[in-house]
């Protein structure tokens, strides 16, 4: 099994944070589609479990949360008979 390089998937998980799309990430990294979904996968899990370990006992009355927004123009869909 081919295993990539420390770098490579730092620059992967990097232009995933910057929020790029995974087929922009495989054109720049030369890595497949599948490679790229399953480091996002592991890196999950990863901040999942030091999240869940490291995060405990805060008590809190407001939470604020960002999140990266993407837009996708689409035609406006007439039904059908008109």
């Amino acid at each position: 099994m081919n295993r990539l390089s420390l770098d490579k998937q730092i620059q992967i998980v990097s232009l995933l944070v910057e929020g790029n799309s995974l087929r922009a990430i495989t054109r720049i990294t030369g890595a497949s589609i599948n490679t790229v979904t399953k480091l996002l996968v592991d890196v999950g899990k990863a901040c999942e479990k030091y999240h869940d370990e490291n995060v405990v006992g805060i008590t809190s009355k407001r939470v604020q949360c960002d999140e990266i927004w993407s837009f996708v123009y689409v035609k406006k869909i007439e039904p059908a008979g008109r």
